[in-house]
């Protein structure tokens, strides 16, 4: 499956002991990311990750883009509510296409921790005909 990973600056250290903590189910999944939060995560964990550009640059839309293509099916966006980022209408836009093209997705810890468990018990395999 494809993984989506995004994390605000402030959540940034949050995704990377995420993806060490479930670095065993990762590897086993295609992961994709904006840069900053890509390299990051590869750099606590080994696990490759295909980067797109950063978030403010541009790389929320091409992770959007993959969205709205299907190629995505499953999105960990670790966002950051209490600080005002002049972002936020991507912020908006990939929320909203997650909901129209039915893509799980994550927005904290706790949901992230659930859709990553139940991808690793074969829940989510309803993607894979889905496609």
């Amino acid at each position: 499956m494809n993984i989506g990973l995004i994390a605000h600056n402030a959540k940034k250290k949050l995704m990377q002991n995420f993806c060490i903590a479930y670095r065993g189910i990762l590897n086993r999944h295609e992961l994709y990311a904006t840069n900053t939060t890509g390299r990051l995560v590869e750099e606590v964990t080994n696990l490759n990750v295909h980067k797109y550009l950063a978030g403010h640059l541009g790389g929320k839309q091409q992770l959007a883009s993959q969205i709205e293509n299907n190629n995505i099916d499953l999105l960990i966006f670790f966002r950051d509510p209490l600080t005002p980022s002049s972002h936020e209408p991507d912020v908006n836009d990939i929320v909203k296409s997650c909901d129209i093209y039915n893509i799980p997705m994550a927005t904290n810890i706790a949901t992230a921790e659930a859709l990553i468990l139940a991808l690793d018990r074969g829940d989510l395999d309803w993607r894979e005909m889905y496609k």
